[in-house]
């Protein structure tokens, strides 16, 4: 019985001690950042509650308009500061010490397990190859919907970035866009949102979770997402196999439709490291074969839908843009060259205006790795903090309107004057009006040692499938962008989809 209550009371002693060093710590020093008031299990979240899907961004934007441009929140009992001034962001994101991704990734590790999105090491690999036949039948399965009626042409934009990013980088053809109703697309919509609703639960348990309905639904999810993988790699494996036996090799075909010299795929780089697993097994090839087709699609979906919204309406844009692909392409229909693709400038700058808008990744979480320092703040190591990419783009000091930008005046700014820089206006990024701005003021990839490293394939795929259907189409948008609801997942994207008109031009 003595041994009983000594070890009760070293457990109370040992919480007590340790209840005081985080007061001390953690909650202390984070309490002096302006923020709402904490209360216990459910820390800050109470301002989400009874909050519809489409609202939540609005309340959150409400907090930064109180409290910006630093402030902390609670999930739960776990701190988060919140930072959306490039010169706070480029602390946390140039550094190589705070490179660890927050704990709210962990929710991804069931599907994407150790890949490069939520792992704190550098497991990086790249491949660039082609577009063009995909971003054909884009075009063919779009002729359809030429009709004069509305349509979402957000299924058919991630079906072909999904055929895209698989053939490209898996040397897969998984034949998205002639699968109306495709499961892999479904889970994936479907675990984001599971996953963005646990984040506003902090109070779960994991293991009652599990138990509820949307705790089995993400299980079944999970299973197809992983089927589905498994038998993108067990079809490379077998192709591979067959051409290893018939001595002939898909490598050796020459140029693409690019000219860039056919190379590996990204897969045959991971089954070549997993031959008699030297360096990857079964499950690494697989957490970074999700990672990449999850990446290498949903991102690029979101931001080529928000850009056709964008000149869905603004068509005096969409015109100079239409005139800029016609001058390049001629009388061709998509893009056949990386020399074109790099004479679309204007298109560029376009894409870039909509990333700024609307960045396909609206925030990054981080964590700190040792204490630092923040104008007049002291903050933890082990502390989440979350970087505001959707709102550093939206900085009014940052980016005033196109018309007064000349006049701009940080420390006198009249409201006025400078309005919230809502207008879309591509020219910010000709080279003279973006020749000041701070290198973090911008940071749709992010930025420092965790930057996007398929940036650059992104560009060049967005630019094809975007001159591609403006090219063929002129579009126009059925609602004003004020009036398209977002919603906030690990992607941003609009919660309706891509209602457009679509009207033939050749």
């Amino acid at each position: 019985m003595f041994y009983i209550e000594a070890v009760a009371v070293i457990v109370v002693l040992w919480w007590l001690f340790s209840y005081y060093k985080w007061r001390r710590d953690i909650y202390y020093p984070l309490e002096k950042l302006p923020g709402d008031p904490r209360y216990p299990i459910i820390g800050t979240e109470y301002i989400f509650i009874g909050v519809s899907r489409n609202e939540l961004i609005k309340v959150f934007l409400e907090k930064i308009k109180k409290y910006s441009p630093l402030f902390r929140t609670w999930n739960g009992s776990i701190p988060e500061i919140n930072l959306m001034k490039p010169e706070h962001i480029e602390i946390i994101m140039s550094s190589s010490n705070h490179i660890t991704k927050g704990r709210h990734y962990n929710n991804l590790h069931c599907w994407l397990g150790q890949g490069l999105l939520t792992s704190g090491g550098q497991r990086y690999f790249g491949q660039k190859s082609r577009w063009v036949e995909k971003t054909g039948t884009l075009l063919d399965i779009l002729d359809k919907k030429v009709d004069g009626k509305m349509h979402n042409i957000y299924p058919d934009i991630t079906h072909c970035a999904l055929d895209i990013i698989c053939e490209s980088a898996m040397g897969v053809n998984v034949g998205a866009m002639l699968k109306e109703d495709n499961k892999y697309v479904k889970a994936i919509y479907e675990f984001n949102e599971i996953m963005f609703w646990r984040i506003l639960r902090p109070y779960i348990p994991i293991f009652i979770f599990n138990l509820l309905p949307v705790g089995r639904i993400m299980k079944n999810d999970l299973k197809i997402l992983h089927d589905f993988s498994k038998k993108v790699i067990s079809d490379r494996k077998a192709l591979l196999k067959q051409e290893q036996q018939s001595g002939s090799s898909e490598h050796n075909d020459g140029e693409d439709l690019f000219g860039i010299k056919r190379r590996l795929s990204f897969l045959d780089l991971l089954i070549e490291a997993s031959e008699d697993g030297k360096l990857l097994n079964d499950s690494d090839i697989r957490q970074e074969v999700d990672t990449f087709m999850f990446e290498g699609h949903d991102t690029t979906t979101a931001n080529i839908s928000w850009t056709l919204l964008l000149l869905g309406n603004h068509p005096d844009i969409q015109d100079r843009v239409f005139e800029e692909i016609r001058a390049v392409i001629r009388d061709k229909s998509t893009p056949t060259s990386i020399t074109e693709l790099h004479e679309l400038k204007y298109l560029e700058r376009v894409i870039k205006e909509s990333l700024r808008l609307y960045p396909s990744v609206p925030f990054v979480i981080r964590q700190t790795k040792e204490e630092i320092q923040i104008d007049k703040y002291r903050i933890p190591a082990n502390v989440e903090v979350i970087l505001g990419i959707y709102t550093v783009h939206r900085d009014p000091e940052i980016y005033p309107d196109p018309d007064q930008q000349m006049k701009f005046d940080p420390v006198h700014r009249d409201p006025e004057i400078y309005p919230d820089p809502e207008k879309f206006d591509p020219d910010r990024f000709l080279p003279e009006n973006s020749v000041n701005r701070h290198p973090y003021a911008y940071i749709p990839f992010s930025a420092g040692p965790r930057n996007c490293v398929g940036q650059k394939f992104a560009l060049y795929e967005e630019k094809t499938i975007l001159a591609s259907i403006i090219n063929r189409y002129k579009i126009t948008a059925v609602k004003k962008m004020e009036d398209i609801p977002i919603h906030v997942e690990l992607i941003l994207r609009p919660a309706n989809g891509v209602l457009l008109k679509l009207e033939r031009r050749l």
